[in-house]
């Protein structure tokens, strides 16, 4: 049997060497019930063979300098960016060279700004980049009126500015037309603009629904081509043109509330007013009156039309712009000499009670306003005393309208040749 502190046979270890004095060090019996499968291969307490050494692998090195590499490369991607950031606060902004391509004809709307007027250039190619634009009008101090220029695609953005700068360069077709105006003066105007004849205009007032004509216009354009300044494109055709104009009117309707503020209103029997009727009224208060003088007339005609047998009335307008509108004439003074009773027309209110049938020129906004917007008052005559002044008095009975009407026939005597 193996003695203490000897170690088990087949271990094949040393006994350690005794320290002097005989002692030496307490010695363990180690159990092979200790492992599974006896000691384990170069265990070192208790095999006297190294243990092989681990072989050093490459991967370590790889991956620190693969960090390496994309550390640098983020180094450089970041720079690059920096420099073309840098680059592009630098550079100058993209800009054709110029002198251009193909002609355009280019709008400037009411309210652009420097910058609308950029983004619409380059979104029909006249310009490359809306800054190149920018940086030429600030350079200039553009300040450019509305209207149409002729241009090319392609251009240097200081050559549109230069353009755009100088009013003499709107290629545009100027027209005003006067409140009241008639469609037949209006098509002569626009005749004497465009070099094209009335007829042209009168044909594509015919086509109700190309210029957008409302249906209860019932196919007249009388009063619904409204009276303002127009800057037509160069190239617009007749039905481009007054459909310009009865957009514009609708500009009005909207601006007026019209169609709401009509129901509000009688046009006779007690039945509420049509935005046609409205726009009748209005007609006959601008070949009428002036002024503040509007609203009154309207109310005269609202209490007409509505309360026909009162203060000595019958119902007729008896207005005599109606007549020189039936007998082809211009002007709203007094008809001189002409038999009433035999003017045979609709728009006689001499002999028909009640509003015409329709607008008898083209009402402004003024006097829009006043046919909706009547004054307050009991008044069914009026008699304008002064051509010169516009003066013009209101009657509540048929009486005070003789003494008004007198004081008419004396002005005319002493002070107008133009009665």
């Amino acid at each position: 049997m193996p003695g203490a502190g000897t170690p088990p046979p087949g271990y094949g270890r040393q006994e350690p060497p005794q320290r002097p004095g005989g002692y030496g060090g307490p010695t363990y019996q180690q159990h092979p019930s200790f492992f599974d499968d006896g000691p384990r291969e170069h265990d070192p307490y208790f095999d006297d063979e190294p243990p092989p050494r681990r072989k050093r692998r490459f991967g370590g090195c790889l991956a620190v300098l693969v960090a390496m590499a994309v550390v640098l490369g983020g180094f450089y991607v970041v720079g690059d960016r920096a420099i073309d950031y840098v680059k592009d606060l630098v550079a100058p902004p993209a800009d054709y060279p110029g002198p251009g391509t193909d002609p355009v004809s280019f709008e400037v709307h009411e309210g652009d700004s420097v910058s609308a007027v950029g983004r619409n250039l380059k979104e029909i190619g006249v310009v490359e980049s809306v800054d190149a634009f920018i940086d030429a009008a600030n350079t200039e101090g553009l300040t450019v009126q509305v209207g149409f220029y002729p241009l090319k695609k392609q251009m240097k953005a200081a050559d549109v500015v230069e353009i755009l700068a100088n009013p003499d360069n709107i290629d545009t077709i100027n027209v005003t037309i006067t409140e009241g105006s008639r469609a037949k003066a209006i098509y002569k105007v626009l005749a004497e603009k465009t070099k094209k004849k009335p007829a042209d205009f009168k044909k594509a007032a015919e086509d109700t629904e190309a210029i957008g004509l409302p249906d209860y216009a019932k196919g007249n354009v009388e009063g619904y081509l409204f009276p303002a300044t127009y800057a037509f494109p160069p190239d617009a055709t007749p039905t481009e043109m007054l459909a310009m104009m009865v957009d514009r009117w609708e500009q009005a309707l909207g601006d007026n509330d019209i169609e709401a503020r009509a129901k509000q209103l009688k046009c006779g029997g007690g039945k509420a007013c049509t935005p046609e009727q409205i726009m009748t009224v209005a007609s006959l208060v601008e070949a009428e009156g002036r002024g503040d003088d509007m609203a009154k007339i309207a109310r005269v005609i609202y209490n007409r039309v509505e309360n026909p047998g009162t203060a000595g009335q019958a119902g007729f307008l008896q207005i005599d712009a109606t007549v020189n509108y039936a007998l082809g004439k211009s002007g709203s003074t007094e008809l001189g000499g002409v038999n009433v009773q035999s003017v045979d027309s609709p728009y006689n209110t001499y002999t028909n009670k009640g509003l015409p049938p329709g607008p008898i020129g083209a009402p402004g906004d003024k006097a829009i306003q006043a046919a909706l917007n009547p004054a307050e008052g009991a008044w069914y005559y009026y008699v304008t005393v002064n051509l010169k002044t516009g003066e013009t008095k209101f009657a509540k009975n048929y009486d005070q309208f003789l003494k008004f009407k007198a004081e008419y026939k004396n002005y005319c005597e002493t002070e107008s040749k133009s009665c």
